[in-house]
């Protein structure tokens, strides 16, 4: 039942009766117990609808109190670690963050996070006892059978690292762990840009380049983990080599530090990636054209994932959507050149509303999804 209202928030008596196939008897009952355990609160509707559905008289509307219980969020990139505190209802309370050179050195990095979740439990004066667990976003392969980092040359210093394990010998809390484009995907699922929608592909633009999968509503990582690794298919057999040591991936012409770098080649002089940006935004030709050519690459790639999955939407996301449309009409472009028509025509590509909160918010709804079953052992412990 606390599914039902977790799903269904400000649902009536009768509402959980229908979803449950349960009696009202036995919902009064349960709801009766679940407010003595200060998981349920009860309000009474307002607005007409909800008078008409009592007969004259507003039923009394059932929601889980939101500070009842809380998840952690953790997302580890390349050169940052942020930490959220979100409570039931998706709400964030509390958000701290930190640059840090993640690549080569797990150990501190994963004390950092250690020393971030303590100072945002403080923050929010929240306690080791309402929390339910914790989410963890890492920008890396992550094998899910055996819960350890597959590096490969995209987080050298971490190959053979489980950081799960790691996080809870520091903390003591549950630990649910994916890579970063997948926290993301869920993210944008959950708060963002794909509420309501059930198949779609969340793309990362960052530092590195990768592609969440929602299928059927549920996040798809594939039978190992690894599903989604688009940043390391070939788009280029003459390019440059990858860190992952393959060649002309996606990700050596489409990432934000591919794209400055290219530009600072035609240029002949540094250009950081806001410069970049402020470029592309005062309507510089070199500069809309590199992002329009990464643009290409990724709409190409993207078509294939179409073609296969038929995905419903396209959800930019990373440092290098806030290009807008330079970036996102050449996606478009290259999905109606090379996928199937009544595919390319049935998907729509849109930015990541979340920007840059994206992955630590899906990595606290890893634990958010687990929610209702964790509460009701709860109650029954």
């Amino acid at each position: 039942m606390i599914e039902s209202i977790y799903r269904h928030p400000a649902s009536s008596r009768a509402d959980i009766a229908r979803r449950t196939g349960l009696s009202r008897a036995t919902v009064s009952t349960v709801v009766e117990e679940l407010g003595k355990a200060h998981l349920v609160h009860e309000q009474d509707a307002t607005d007409d609808a909800d008078r008409q559905r009592g007969n004259g008289r507003p039923p009394t509307l059932l929601s889980l109190v939101p500070r009842a219980a809380f998840a952690v969020g953790i997302d580890i990139g390349h050169q940052h670690v942020r930490v959220t505190i979100c409570d039931l209802a998706g709400e964030p309370i509390a958000d701290e963050w930190s640059r840090a050179q993640v690549d080569d050195a797990p150990a501190q990095t994963l004390d950092l996070a250690h020393d971030l979740v303590r100072q945002a439990m403080r923050d929010a004066a929240v306690t080791s006892e309402q929390l339910l667990g914790v989410g963890m976003g890492v920008a890396a392969p992550i094998n899910s059978r055996t819960g350890d980092v597959e590096s490969d040359g995209i987080l050298p210093g971490w190959q053979g690292i489980a950081p799960a394990a790691e996080m809870h010998r520091r903390l003591g809390f549950p630990i649910e762990l994916a890579n970063d484009a997948n926290v993301g995907a869920l993210g944008e699922k959950v708060f963002g840009a794909g509420r309501g929608v059930n198949d779609m592909t969340y793309i990362r633009l960052s530092a590195g380049v990768g592609a969440g999968l929602i299928i059927g509503g549920q996040p798809h990582q594939g039978s190992l983990g690894m599903a989604g690794e688009i940043g390391h298919v070939c788009v280029d057999p003459r390019g440059p080599i990858c860190r992952c040591g393959n060649r002309g991936c996606l990700e050596t012409v489409a990432s934000p530090v591919a794209v400055t770098r290219l530009l600072e080649q035609s240029t002949g002089r540094p250009i950081t990636f806001a410069q970049l940006l402020g470029l592309v935004a005062s309507g510089d030709r070199g500069a809309r054209r590199a992002v329009a050519d990464a643009g290409e690459a990724i709409g190409m790639t993207v078509s294939w994932i179409v073609n296969i999955l038929n995905p419903e939407l396209v959800v930019v996301g990373g440092e290098l959507a806030a290009a807008g449309d330079v970036l996102f009409d050449p996606i478009r472009t290259g999905i109606d050149r090379h996928s199937v028509p009544a595919a390319a025509a049935g998907v729509r590509v849109t930015g990541g509303v979340l920007g840059d909160r994206a992955e630590v918010l899906g990595a606290a709804a890893l634990i958010l999804a687990q929610s209702p079953l964790a509460l009701t052992e709860r109650v029954r412990g």
